[in-house]
């Protein structure tokens, strides 16, 4: 009796965390650390074959003298997201320049330089000159590039340094994160929104914004990135 008492215990224990593992919305890695598995070119039915490396844990993109998309181009996740919390860390090179994208959505014709989506900024913010461009400092790491600058107290450790990002997106409600330290948050549609992207490189598209799924991107701007521990789970 004791051990079928014992045997019972175990087994819902068990059943316990495997429902709790099983269950949808749980973390779970979008780079496995060793392949390219989920991930291809945007725009392309395959991985690039040239530009980007899987090495020591790290997805890296190398240098090619800061032209954009031009070595490789951009990656974007296979799955398309919604409402989701992204974490990764990454590590940009001294004077680099990269980003993480979401909501990207493969339209026709495709744009010439980088693929369009709102854009979590990753830049030297010393040493390069996007940094003193846009309007307010918004287009320095953390901001959502063009749009909402992070603040100027931010918890950024520079290049050459991992530094974790974070974006959290619930319905139209969006927010970045720079080292756990939250630094812009925005709601999708609204006024102030719209008046922002008006004012922003990106007021000759007219969808831009209005998408509520699409791809999660890492993008070929031509410098040294390095990107680890790629996680996420929906909301």
């Amino acid at each position: 009796m004791k051990n079928i008492i014992q045997t019972s215990f175990v087994f819902l224990i068990v059943a316990f965390i495997f429902s709790f593992q099983t269950k949808p919305g749980n973390w779970r890695n979008l780079f496995d650390g060793k392949t390219t598995k989920g991930w291809r070119g945007v725009y392309l039915d395959h991985f690039p074959d040239s530009g980007w490396v899987v090495k020591d844990n790290q997805l890296i993109h190398k240098s090619s003298a800061g032209k954009e998309s031009t070595s490789g181009g951009d990656i974007v996740t296979e799955e398309e997201f919604t409402n989701f919390e992204l974490e990764l860390e990454f590590k940009v090179n001294k004077g680099g320049n990269s980003g993480i994208k979401y909501f990207v959505v493969e339209r026709q014709p495709k744009p010439s330089g980088s693929a369009i989506g709102c854009e979590f900024q990753i830049l030297d913010d010393e040493n390069h000159p996007d940094a003193k461009l846009g309007k307010n400092g918004n287009r320095k790491t953390g901001s959502l590039y063009d749009l909402i600058p992070a603040p100027n107290d931010k918890k950024f450790l520079g290049p050459n340094q991992w530094n974790k990002a974070r974006i959290l997106v619930d319905g139209n409600k969006v927010e970045h994160w720079l080292n756990d330290v939250k630094t812009i948050e925005y709601t999708k549609g609204s006024e102030e929104f719209k008046a922002r992207i008006a004012e922003s490189k990106y007021n000759k598209f007219p969808f831009f914004g209005n998408d509520n799924r699409g791809h999660i991107l890492l993008q070929d701007h031509g410098d040294e990135v390095a990107f680890r521990n790629i996680r996420i789970h929906t909301l």
